[in-house]
């Protein structure tokens, strides 16, 4: 039988400023830091799927025109995305969405550290 991939097992999003967007995701989403990070990232203690920000890779160039992620899709489960998008809007988070209805529950969509699209859902 070949070899298959149950899922998606850890994501990471490249920046240039690990420390900044660390911070973003610390100060205005509520993550919090693993123990433990390898050198040039911070990782985060999320469920079920692990996340962290990082330095890029060798040969990755976020220094373009085009928005980090484009084509990617990355949501984030709350359990209140209503008063999530709130805290986002007063803390003064770039292009925060609308509220909208969706099969995954109330969902928006806003721009974090260094362009990258994101979309929270739930509760």
């Amino acid at each position: 039988m070949p070899a298959t991939v149950d899922g998606p097992d850890f994501i990471a999003l490249q920046v240039t400023d690990v420390p900044a967007a660390a911070a973003f995701f610390e100060e205005r989403l509520g993550l919090r830091r693993a123990p433990a990070s390898p050198p040039g990232a911070a990782v985060f203690t999320t469920s079920p799927v692990p996340f962290a920000v990082r330095e890029p890779l060798p040969g990755v160039d976020l220094t373009g025109d085009a928005r980090p992620g484009l084509g990617v899709a990355l949501w984030l489960r709350t359990s209140d995305a209503s008063a999530l998008r709130e805290q986002l809007v007063e803390a003064g988070t770039q292009d925060v969405g609308p509220l909208l209805d969706s099969p995954f529950g109330p969902t928006f969509s806003f721009t974090g550290p260094e362009g990258y699209r994101l979309t929270v859902h739930g509760g």
